[in-house]
């Protein structure tokens, strides 16, 4: 990938069109949204793929970010990250619920890759459909 720089922040041309990345959320995503989306999306794919090979698909995973906690400090860094994971489908048992989500974190590279850096926590519910 290629970042150019424009009057606003950074683009980057994908597959699927330009993404504009700026430290002003009226012209582009802010560096930190983007990586709070790649740890939800990881998180929620990951998910997805455990509940398959446990032969317990979800009709559907919605992940919100209920906080993003961030420093005071100069760099604002990400401090603390709370991800809900709301699974809908009929076959998902509350008792197998702590394992998926041990596997999630475990497998999820965008996780793994701030373990020890950014506190992340993780609910869920399970809705029958």
């Amino acid at each position: 990938m290629k970042f150019h720089m424009t009057e606003n922040g950074f683009d980057t041309e994908t597959e699927f069109g330009t993404l504009h990345i700026s430290s002003d959320e009226h012209k582009g995503f802010r560096p930190y949204q983007l990586l709070v989306a790649s740890i939800a999306a990881c998180g929620g794919g990951v998910m997805r793929k455990v509940l398959d090979k446990m032969r317990t698909p979800a009709d559907d995973i919605v992940v919100e970010v209920k906080e993003v906690v961030r420093s005071q400090d100069d760099a604002s860094r990400v401090l603390k990250i709370h991800l809900h994971f709301t699974v809908f489908g009929s076959a998902i048992k509350e008792e197998k619920m702590p394992r998926i989500m041990e596997l999630t974190e475990k497998n999820c590279s965008m996780l793994q890759s701030v373990v020890g850096c950014i506190e992340i926590v993780k609910t869920y519910d399970i809705r029958p459909i």
